[in-house]
């Protein structure tokens, strides 16, 4: 699979569970939400934006998306929402590895760079720095429709691991490649 065809293949409509443990509040959560990833155009004022913000020529990225998610949890009562622009820029040399944008990041809410990589079998893996933390994240499609994704946040100098969640999502049918 090539990095422009992943992408391309999580535009749409999910369904997400999404079962984390909080190690450090010795806490599990189940989180259900709507995940809707959207491609975006080169011009877009957001991807401009975020393109300006890092100083990054337009002409290096590739496939551009928001993201918008919404949900709930049984931690909290209050819905989760939020929306993120994103931005890959694949490596001129090894298109299956790049940088990713992002006007708001996994484990913290500030911008953020992540490097990210395909493998020959398809995990996408992408690693992302904080100043309070790092979070490393791995999707992978079992079919058109079905895609799963781990995370794990650690903290900052990379000896602990604070989180740790599982996701299956599921494209919604009227969002369907196929």
């Amino acid at each position: 699979m090539e990095i422009t065809e992943f992408f391309e293949l999580s535009i749409g409509r999910w369904r997400s569970q999404r079962s984390g443990h909080h190690l450090a509040f010795a806490h599990f959560e189940q989180v259900l939400s709507t995940i809707d990833i959207e491609s975006l155009s080169l011009n877009d004022p957001a991807v401009v934006a975020i393109c300006e913000l890092y100083e990054i020529d337009p002409a290096s990225i590739t496939q551009p998306f928001r993201m918008t998610w919404e949900g709930e949890s049984d931690w909290d009562d209050k819905l989760i929402s939020g929306s993120t622009v994103l931005v890959p820029i694949p490596n001129v040399e090894n298109p299956s590895r790049g940088k990713l944008l992002r006007d708001q990041g996994y484990a913290e809410t500030i911008p953020a760079v992540a490097k990210y990589h395909l493998s020959e079998n398809g995990i996408f893996t992408l690693l992302t720095e904080y100043e309070l933390a790092a979070a490393e994240e791995r999707i992978w499609f079992a079919n058109p429709n079905l895609r799963f994704r781990v995370a794990t946040i650690k903290t900052s100098d990379g000896k602990g691991v604070t989180t740790a969640s599982f996701s299956s999502e599921i494209r919604s049918l009227s969002s369907s490649t196929n």
